[in-house]
């Protein structure tokens, strides 16, 4: 959907919602009217019932998993749920276990997962069955009764999501992705930090706040460190079948020649050149890849003359990959940022993004990227000019070096 077209519509549904300046006052499990005398009614909300916005894709949904796991900590006997994709939706629960219930290492974050498929949604938008599913999952997000949401994606679908949950409060970033989507927020946060895991930690903190719909920056935001810990779920299934895939291999890494774009790829011929190079450390290369990448996949493989895999993974079986490896090379995606929350040494190869704002956080890793390239999220097909002029060579070189100081034990 165009911006235009998406903003015009946002505009429509805003004025048919009632967008009532909110004052977080107690909810949940807190009682009315307990205010201290001779102070101001505002109070600190005890939240009984909290839900997360954060539809797509793999990298953003992780990049946000500090700050839901900030939430839960906040409100550690609050009911917490997430709205999210749900072809995504294996990054919150294993793949057959209940999406609501306690809490558990299938589904170690959240109480419930919201899953939906606005794609779908999209293409048949005027078909009888896509309104049932719609209104069917609107039904059960508004019988949980939420007393806050929070959006952390900032786009006109998430926020207007975020609103028609029916909850009373809604904390959104005060310069939203798409600005349309500020309009269905009653708490509008001024986000800080340069990376995006540190902007949504601001948000997360400023649930809670008393200072009316509009928040002013905030102070001490958290930073995620080397001993933050981010729990993904365990999928007995894919656990199993990756251990005895990887059961004969010493050490691997993964190589990750795929992106959102072009722009954002990193030539296959280098790939298949560092896989060479590794197979000298004693490190097998395996490639990975997902629907639509195959031939990119088979290339990489060719390029090492036998010294790379292939391998399709679901998104639980890349969790038990990823676990399992010794080092991961590839660009600014969804694999790469998954390694990352799992701590395993990352290079990364950077172009038309800002690796400052997107980059490999929480573990070591050794970023490149040309002094040639500037930030440009243009969907183009071709490799930025500046992630040509990264040579095998140099991935090589940091590759040995990540992978000598995790064989030495440094920190």
């Amino acid at each position: 959907m165009a911006a235009g077209a998406a903003t015009k519509i946002a505009t429509k549904i805003a004025t048919k919602i009632r967008m009532t300046e909110t004052i977080a006052l107690p909810l949940g499990n807190s009682p009315p009217g307990n205010s201290l005398p001779g102070r101001s009614s505002l109070v600190a909300p005890r939240f009984a019932r909290l839900l997360i916005v954060r539809l797509s894709a793999m990298g953003d949904i992780i990049h946000t998993l500090p700050a839901a796991a900030a939430v839960r900590a906040a409100f550690p006997d609050a009911t917490l749920g997430w709205m999210i994709e749900e072809r995504w939706a294996e990054l919150l629960c294993a793949l057959r276990y209940p999406r609501s219930g306690p809490r558990s290492e299938q589904r170690p974050l959240v109480d419930r997962v919201h899953a939906v498929n606005t794609a779908e949604w999209r293409r048949a938008f005027l078909s009888l069955n896509t309104w049932q599913q719609i209104a069917a999952g609107l039904s059960e997000l508004r019988g949980i009764h939420y007393d806050a949401v929070i959006d952390f994606q900032g786009a006109v679908r998430s926020a207007l999501l975020a609103r028609l949950s029916g909850a009373g409060v809604v904390y959104g970033d005060a310069q939203p992705r798409e600005n349309a989507a500020s309009m269905f927020y009653t708490r509008r946060i001024s986000t800080n930090g340069i990376h995006v895991v540190q902007q949504a930690l601001t948000l997360a903190r400023a649930v809670g706040s008393t200072t009316g719909p509009t928040v002013g920056p905030i102070a001490d935001t958290p930073t995620l460190d080397s001993e933050t810990q981010i729990e993904f779920p365990v999928d007995a299934d894919a656990e199993s079948k990756i251990a005895a895939f990887t059961a004969n291999i010493i050490g691997f890494a993964i190589l990750n020649p795929g992106a959102g774009w072009g722009a954002k790829m990193w030539p296959v011929e280098r790939y298949g050149q560092v896989a060479k190079e590794l197979a000298k450390d004693g490190l097998c290369s395996l490639v990975n890849y997902g629907p639509g990448e195959e031939r990119l996949a088979a290339a990489v493989e060719a390029a090492s003359e036998g010294f790379a895999r292939k391998v399709i993974c679901s998104i639980s079986e890349l969790i038990a990959l990823t676990r399992r490896a010794r080092l991961f090379i590839g660009g600014d995606t969804g694999p790469m940022h998954l390694a990352a929350a799992l701590k395993i040494p990352v290079v990364a190869i950077f172009g038309p993004t800002n690796p400052a704002r997107n980059g490999p956080i929480g573990t070591r890793s050794i970023v490149l990227r040309s002094a040639s390239s500037t930030t440009d999220h243009a969907r183009r097909g071709e490799p930025e000019q500046g992630m040509l002029e990264i040579g095998a060579r140099e991935v090589v070189a940091a590759a040995r070096k990540l992978f000598a100081e995790s064989s030495s034990g440094e920190p």
